[in-house]
């Protein structure tokens, strides 16, 4: 297999730490990497956490199904079985229980992420619904216009990782996407901020 382990070794024989195939030795597999573990409720938050850990640590080729699984016979794949744990591992150890128990079977990391994108990081019609509610009901209250807008922020950027909006593309924001983009974001500020 191409870029393996044999491939990624210095003279010394360690493995180079920029390899895929390198793990520290603090690294363990119940680790707990991201803020909060993820829920039926939380999927955009959690994988965009996951995916940063994950490329920080220069593992996501594993779980995107890049670096594949080697045959039996192979002899990368007891090395690739061993990181390929490590990585099942963080996974597993960010989840709460009742979706740990659902993936539990999994044999590759890519499997389980790519069964967590399967169930729940699709377009999701209610999720966006009641984000567009949030976005409208959202008030000033009182707050700060820093902490005011940092609410509507991440509203509009999860609401935008569910269902995408339309982007311009003329990168000088004249054609009609651009013009309705920001017709939407003015009606939302001006009704949010102030009208509250």
């Amino acid at each position: 297999m191409a870029g393996g382990e044999d491939s990624n070794k210095t003279e010394e024989g360690s493995i180079d730490p920029s390899s895929s195939y390198y793990l520290h030795p603090s690294d363990l597999p119940k680790q707990l990497h991201v803020n909060e573990v993820l829920t039926d409720g939380n999927y955009a938050d959690w994988a965009q956490e996951m995916s940063n850990f994950l490329y920080a640590k220069n593992k996501m080729d594993f779980v995107d199904g890049t670096i594949r699984k080697p045959e039996t016979a192979s002899s990368e794949y007891k090395p690739w079985m061993r990181y390929d744990a490590m990585i099942k591992g963080w996974l597993t150890a960010a989840m709460e229980k009742n979706v740990r128990d659902s993936v539990k079977y999994a044999i590759t990391s890519s499997e389980i992420w790519a069964d967590l994108r399967e169930r729940f990081g699709k377009e999701s019609a209610p999720r966006a619904y009641e984000l567009k509610q949030k976005i409208t009901t959202t008030r000033h209250d009182g707050t700060s216009v820093s902490t005011y807008n940092t609410r509507l922020r991440a509203l509009w950027d999860e609401s935008q990782s569910i269902q995408s909006f339309p982007r311009c593309s003329c990168n000088k924001c004249t054609c009609e996407v651009g013009k309705k983009i920001m017709e939407h974001l003015e009606k939302d500020v001006y009704t949010n901020f102030f009208w509250v």
